[in-house]
């Protein structure tokens, strides 16, 4: 098998040849055809991620060793199987649930493998998908797509994932109410055509780039915001007619996080998902004043996943812009994301 791999923090991943391996118990050997490109894979490939103030979490300080193969929307076929699995057909296509615990804890056993303490995750803790082949460690991880194509499908089990359980955070609000998308990346289109199967609440997309928020229309966006302008949570609450119940911040900088604050009324909440980095003053006496309420949110677990992807199999959630290149171009799309010439998906291909 090939891998591309991190071999040293920060540096250029290198190809690396393997033994392919061979499934054990209840592992599923995977044949990669797809694998997204996330944007939390340059937190990874740099070594971690600024918590602000000076701060740098290290994945090394976290038990992460090099090398280390990243990816985690990953779809494929099933090349073989373990001695102990049933019910797998061999040459079917799956994508791949790539949130995996230990297995054993109260967490797992209830399938919230994403509250596990020692959770090992497919790309970030164990190798993952820029390669062409991964072990999947059960069956249960393993998803049917239907008719969706793998080079979008695959992106579901992280970018429309993060989204849907995000959106699910905030699906108590109602038609009178608007809710504002922070970022129109990969993960913020799907939001934004997640977003009518969990809220009925009117979708406003904000993103400084005029570009993203012509494609956030094209997706089904109620409205969009440019949130770089002065003055910008003052003109939008205006626009609204005030304060806002529900933000979702998809990209975790202290200006956007800020300007989400900035626009909630009184028991408002804003949900942070986005992973950029630094860190966020608040002032404190206006969140018990307003009741307000900051709540972070990551992936989703099998459950969500489950639902997820009966909304796809049907035919219910429309495509995000992707760009399939060869897996050889795993550095150019790293570039690419850093650089912002990325709408939608990268997804590498073996």
């Amino acid at each position: 098998m090939k891998a591309q791999q991190i071999i040293e923090w920060g540096e250029p991943l290198q190809e690396r040849d393997y033994e392919t391996p061979e499934p054990q118990g209840g592992e599923i050997l995977i044949r990669i055809t797809a694998c997204g490109v996330c944007h939390s894979d340059l937190h990874l490939h740099e070594g971690g991620f600024n918590m602000g103030q000076g701060n740098f979490a290290r994945l090394a300080d976290m038990g992460v060793e090099l090398p280390m193969t990243m990816g985690h929307e990953i779809g494929g076929v099933v090349e073989a199987v373990g001695p102990d699995v049933d019910g797998v057909e061999v040459g079917k296509s799956y994508v791949v649930y790539p949130w995996i615990g230990c297995g054993d804890c109260e967490h797992c056993r209830k399938g919230r493998d994403i509250d596990c303490l020692t959770t090992r995750p497919l790309g970030t803790r164990r190798d993952g998908g820029y390669a062409s082949h991964v072990i999947c460690p059960d069956k249960r991880y393993l998803f049917d797509h239907g008719d969706a194509p793998i080079d979008l499908a695959c992106t579901y089990a992280c970018s429309g994932l993060t989204a849907y359980s995000a959106l699910k955070k905030l699906d108590y609000l109602t038609e009178n109410d608007h809710l504002v998308i922070i970022g129109a990346g990969g993960v913020g289109l799907s939001g934004v055509m997640l977003a009518e199967h969990v809220t009925k609440a009117k979708v406003i997309v904000a993103d400084t780039d005029p570009e993203k928020r012509s494609v956030a229309r094209q997706a089904g966006a109620f409205d969009t915001f440019d949130n770089g302008q002065p003055d910008a949570a003052e003109k939008l609450k205006a626009k609204c007619g005030g304060g806002l119940r529900g933000v979702i911040d998809f990209v975790g900088r202290p200006e956007t996080a800020g300007f989400g604050l900035d626009c909630l009324g009184k028991t408002g909440k804003l949900v942070l998902v986005g992973l950029y980095g630094e860190a966020l003053p608040l002032a404190l006496p206006r969140m018990p004043i307003f009741q307000l309420t900051v709540q972070g949110s990551y992936v989703g677990d099998l459950q969500d996943m489950t639902e997820l992807m009966e909304l796809v199999r049907a035919g219910k959630v429309p495509p995000i812009p992707v760009k399939p290149r060869p897996l050889a171009e795993a550095n150019q799309a790293l570039q690419d994301l850093i650089e912002g010439r990325v709408s939608g998906r990268q997804v590498l291909k073996p």
